[in-house]
């Protein structure tokens, strides 16, 4: 059941493929690590961001002064977006230096909006996991569309998808 503001794809673009709903859409700022959370501290002074929330990892290590952020969630005007600190386990949008951006839809049906991207033309980094930690649980999968920008399609939960084998 699709929740209230999710947007059913099927009605958008005419397709006649098995309708997909879309929960929402956020840039996500991958920055060096050790970085987000003073872009965080800049967002808030300068454009007065909101933080709605923040999932540090887990596995700081002991020189780190401060922990390195998964995902941190701010609201400026009335548009969120997530920043987080590039790790060893997170697969990133830097090619070397500087910031990357991946683009993030949370759906009910992780599976479903894979299997439609990759036939549009995308190609899957990987399977779908399961997120223990990130985010606070759910599925995830990794896309890079024709054009090189990378994609992450994701259940807001662990609860609210399941991955199809």
């Amino acid at each position: 059941m699709a929740k209230e503001g999710a947007v059913n794809m099927e009605h958008i673009n005419g397709d006649s493929g098995k309708a997909v709903s879309l929960m929402s859409f956020k840039a996500q700022l991958v920055l060096p690590a050790s970085k987000a959370n003073e872009a965080v501290k800049f967002y808030k002074a300068a454009f007065g961001a909101e933080e709605h929330f923040r999932v540090n990892h887990p596995k700081r290590k002991a020189e780190q002064d401060v922990p390195l952020i998964i995902c941190a969630e701010l609201k400026i005007s009335n548009t969120s977006f997530l920043v987080c600190d590039q790790t060893d386990d997170f697969v990133t949008a830097l090619d070397g230096g500087g910031c990357g951006m991946v683009f993030r839809l949370e759906t009910e049906d992780v599976a479903g909006l894979v299997a439609k991207a990759v036939e549009a033309g995308a190609v899957a980094d990987g399977k779908i996991t399961e997120m223990e930690d990130a985010y606070g649980g759910g599925l995830l999968c990794k896309l890079k569309d024709p054009f090189g920008v990378l994609w992450f399609i994701a259940s807001a939960t662990k609860k609210s998808c399941e991955a199809e084998s």
